[in-house]
């Protein structure tokens, strides 16, 4: 018996682990000492914690774990990598390259830095959203100063060729960042095997509490140093200061422990239930879309826009399974997703997109529950489309001309 409502959302967050609570609760009560008192036991217990919790996050990446500095989340991550870099290296230049379907973290950062006066360069994607390597060689200059491309993207999943960006911008000299907090701990991830000098990380995307990230930052060929964006205290070796969340941190620390001893076998397992949705879907319904390369992809994700039924209409209809949509619904508008956009799918096509996100504690009946949902209630909307039953019949809809009252 499929219980009610189905979480299949883990691209937006994961449930916590509850491996992962129990390492927390004793922080929450008897060792809730601050990591920076030096003079007591409390102290000196959380400090161990988080050291504890740095060397199990840096263990996930390849990295050593003097390069990580515990932040926030992803978004003040993306913002020290971004801001920090940007900063520190002004004197050598005042270029950024980036591209147009990162997270709103980094282009919204790069918007903010255009107005300081750096020069951003947003490099577009292809129908399948992958960057072209040769467009990001033409747009480094002797003023680059940091390339940022995130290495799985948050809505259409599509994994970028990470390794190779990282060494384009190595013989150049120029610095790169990738937000890795959708690929952290699903697909294997090495900082040195893909030439990374930033990468940014969220604890509640690996079944982790909210409210804990980390920043890798290389320590050697090249050392990169930063400007941090919060002052006071000098924590975190002066790159962020603030009292450290304790808790959060040894939560991050074993979600990160978890995934990476369960990485080849999770990621296999999510794979084959994302393909048994797929497969299911375009199976026995017509005019369905994948966004994105279905190869280069996250093992759990899937994309699909369905055509002649309206993203919203359908989530209503499927509202005991959790899921997002491709519209972003405003005050004033519906806007289809700008990563859709930039695949170049039609506002059509792009305001009838689901995005599933498969994860740990999805089940085979689950998968199986949600696709026949999906499947009977596109069916029924179709039903009352007019321009279904019309493309049914041959009629090609771009070339209808609509009446309008004058």
């Amino acid at each position: 018996m499929v219980k009610l409502p189905i979480y299949m959302d883990n691209h937006a967050t994961t449930p916590m682990d509850p491996r992962v609570l129990d390492a927390m609760m004793p922080f929450f009560t008897n060792q809730f000492g601050n990591a920076a008192s030096r003079n007591h036991k409390f102290g000196w217990e959380a400090e161990e914690a988080v050291e504890e919790g740095r060397k199990q996050v840096a263990a996930l990446i390849g990295a050593d774990p003097r390069e990580i500095v515990f932040t926030s989340g992803a978004t003040e991550s993306d913002n020290l990598a971004v801001k920090g870099a940007a900063w520190m290296y002004r004197e050598k230049g005042d270029h950024i390259i980036t591209c147009v379907t990162e997270h709103k973290a980094i282009l919204d950062t790069c918007k903010h830095l255009e107005k300081e006066g750096f020069r951003i360069t947003f490099l577009p994607v292809d129908g399948k959203g992958m960057v072209d390597l040769d467009d990001l060689c033409k747009a480094i200059t002797a003023k680059t100063i940091l390339v940022s491309i995130m290495t799985a993207n948050n809505e259409v999943g599509v994994i970028q060729e990470i390794k190779q960006i990282g060494k384009i911008a190595r013989e150049r000299g120029v610095l790169f960042h990738t937000d890795a907090v959708q690929a952290a701990g699903k697909i294997p991830f090495n900082v040195n095997e893909m030439n990374v000098d930033l990468a940014s990380l969220s604890a509640h995307k690996i079944y982790g509490p909210k409210g804990a990230g980390a920043l890798y930052v290389r320590r050697r060929n090249p050392r990169v140093l930063l400007t941090p964006i919060i002052d006071g205290g000098g924590h975190e070796r002066g790159m962020r200061s603030g009292t450290l969340n304790v808790t959060g941190i040894v939560g991050f620390g074993k979600a990160a422990q978890i995934a990476r001893e369960e990485l080849p076998r999770e990621s296999a397992e999510m794979l084959r239930l994302r393909e048994k949705l797929r497969t299911t879907l375009e199976r026995e319904l017509d005019e369905v879309y994948i966004n994105g390369d279905l190869d280069k992809r996250l093992p759990g994700n899937l994309n699909m826009s369905f055509a002649y039924v309206e993203g919203e209409s359908l989530l209503m209809g499927i509202n005991d399974i959790a899921v997002s949509s491709g519209s972003a619904c405003t005050s004033a508008s519906l806007e289809p997703s700008y990563v859709l956009k930039a695949l170049g799918v039609g506002e059509d096509l792009a305001h009838t997109s689901i995005r599933f996100g498969i994860g740990r504690f999805n089940t085979e009946e689950e998968v199986d529950y949600v696709a026949n949902r999906v499947i009977d209630v596109v069916r029924r909307l179709r039903e009352l489309s007019p321009l279904y039953e019309m493309a049914k019949e041959g009629i090609d809809l771009k070339s209808v001309h609509w009446a309008t009252e004058a």
